[in-house]
């Protein structure tokens, strides 16, 4: 894990080192068959793969209102009480109206930037010089960098995201799909490093900020990758274990918020389709191919 943390902070990490991480990881995996002891190790591993995380001062936590970021706050509280949620979208967006009802619960410092179509385009052109942008990288980017921003102005260095939840507890339609959900949850973090690292690890150094993924723990991933499937997806609802977990831990009916990916919960992605019909274009690929 440290070796982890020193190539994360440092944005020197390779997708050789990611690999065997994730590699290295799934040679220690032991199966955990008992619902209940499941509970309680998941809670242990949580609760410590964010105490080792919270620094001695001021931090944020981009905030969305669902259960991964909701959790880091409730869990964050215990331990220092000095940090501020973070949630952008557009003004009648879902996540915000969440953030609000969660950040209130909880009791939490939540700031909230509300954006306008010009002022999402012209971040798009930063994050264009970043990478070259598709609508999924462009509307989850697009949050991660506005939101760090605004987290900087308050002379914030670190923020606590909730990436990786969905691959150790099987949050995306694929998993509900696949024949071998826990497999397919390995075979999403093997990809994290191009789909999502390489996406979020140039804002951060761009910002010159930190970013901690307590859900990318060693440890926690070890004790979500031997719970048994089916701890993770019920006919109710995905990452079933994490939620009922966090509702046992003071989250309440937050806990059970249905997924929404960050493009869809900020609007973002409905941004980017006005912006291509705005400048022309009928798709959004076409649009961002502009930039």
């Amino acid at each position: 894990m440290r070796l982890y943390a020193f190539l994360w902070y440092n944005m020197e990490m390779r997708k050789q080192d990611w690999i065997k991480f994730i590699k290295d990881i799934k040679k220690e995996i032991y199966l955990i068959t008992d619902k209940d002891l499941a509970k309680t190790l998941l809670a242990e591993s949580l609760i410590n793969s964010i105490k080792i995380r919270v620094p001695k001062g001021k931090f944020g936590i981009l905030f969305s209102g669902g259960v991964d970021s909701s959790t880091i706050a409730l869990i964050a509280k215990k331990f220092n009480k000095n940090f501020i949620c973070y949630c952008v979208g557009l003004e009648d967006s879902e996540d915000i109206k969440y953030a609000k009802q969660v950040a209130k619960f909880l009791k939490v410092k939540l700031n909230i930037k509300i954006l306008t179509l010009d002022e999402i385009e012209k971040k798009l052109k930063e994050l264009s010089k970043l990478y070259k942008l598709d609508a999924v990288k462009a509307g989850v980017g697009l949050v991660t960098l506005i939101a760090m921003e605004q987290a900087k102005k308050d002379k914030i260095k670190i923020v606590f995201t909730g990436l990786g939840s969905e691959e150790i507890f099987a949050g995306y339609q694929r998993h509900k799909e696949s024949k071998d959900i826990n497999q397919e949850c390995w075979n999403g973090l093997l990809k994290m490093y191009d789909r999502d690292l390489q996406r979020d690890l140039p804002i951060a150094k761009k910002l010159k900020m930190k970013i901690e993924t307590p859900f990318l723990d060693k440890d926690l991933i070890k004790t979500a990758m031997g719970l048994l499937s089916e701890f993770k997806i019920t006919s109710e609802n995905n990452k079933m274990i994490l939620r009922e977990v966090s509702f046992e831990l003071g989250l309440g009916k937050f806990a059970f918020r249905k997924k929404r990916a960050a493009q869809y919960g900020s609007k973002f992605d409905k941004a980017l389709e006005r912006l291509a019909k705005k400048n022309g274009f009928k798709f959004k690929r076409d649009y961002l191919n502009s930039i």
